[in-house]
């Protein structure tokens, strides 16, 4: 399997990022890391192993990439509005330096499918729902969509609401926006079992619904438990449906 290592100094966030790129051609799929994970969690944890086949054939193109999360939304030191607006920088890293890389790195501009596991999916649905004319697809999974389910319920501003999926979503009424987001490719599924927070999904197929967005959520059962072993069943039984 074809791989790269890159890292530089970014910006937005004020120290070096990395990331990771596997396969030499194919659909580009950036991949989230669950809470604080680094670029090599994917790797780490045996989900590459089980998306092989689809890298090794060309179908996909997957991009790793670092988080901040502990930097911002999981940080409980300082002040929360400043945790907040450096996810705020977060989403400038990706946007401005992640999104032309790939871009980049593609051969030109196209369509880029997202996922992530717990954390990861919450990111997930998160940038597409912000940023559908770049992400054009999701598989999240056993994700929290409420940011106050992340932060706490002791803070909210601005920067809080717009960027949990579950406050503004049922305010979007742009058409345009909404459109985009209409022709995304949007797979979002959670387990019931231990450590499962199927709520945020519930409701979130409710507005997705009331929306008119069509979108593929499922829920599994009650013995699936928040942890890899049922992310490695979960990502390649829906990978196919967005390629």
């Amino acid at each position: 399997m074809h791989t790269e290592f890159h890292s530089w100094y970014s910006h937005a966030i004020g120290h070096d990022m990395s990331l990771k790129v596997y396969g030499h051609y194919g659909r580009p799929l950036l991949v989230f890391p669950c809470a604080g994970g680094s670029f090599h969690e994917f790797e780490d944890f045996g989900m590459l192993d089980i998306v092989r086949w689809f890298v090794d054939s060309g179908k996909v193109k997957i991009y790793c990439v670092d988080s901040i999360d502990n930097e911002s939304l999981l940080n409980r030191h300082g002040h929360m509005g400043d945790n907040i607006y450096r996810h705020e920088l977060y989403d400038s890293y990706i946007m401005n330096e992640v999104v032309p890389f790939i871009y980049n790195h593609q051969g030109g501009r196209c369509g880029i499918a997202l996922t992530g596991n717990s954390m990861g999916a919450y990111h997930s649905v998160n940038f597409l729902l912000k940023h559908p004319d770049v992400f054009d697809a999701c598989i999240a999974l056993a994700g929290v969509y409420d940011i106050k389910q992340i932060i706490g319920h002791h803070y909210w501003d601005d920067n809080a609401y717009f960027n949990s999926p579950l406050a503004y979503l049922p305010n979007l009424n742009d058409g345009h926006i909404l459109d985009q987001i209409r022709n995304c490719k949007i797979i979002v599924c959670t387990g019931q079992g231990p450590w499962e927070y199927p709520e945020d999904t519930k409701r979130l197929k409710s507005i997705f619904e009331q929306k008119g967005i069509p979108a593929w959520v499922d829920l599994w059962g009650f013995d699936v438990n928040h942890d890899w072993p049922w992310w490695k069943i979960m990502l390649p039984h829906f990978l196919p449906h967005i390629l």
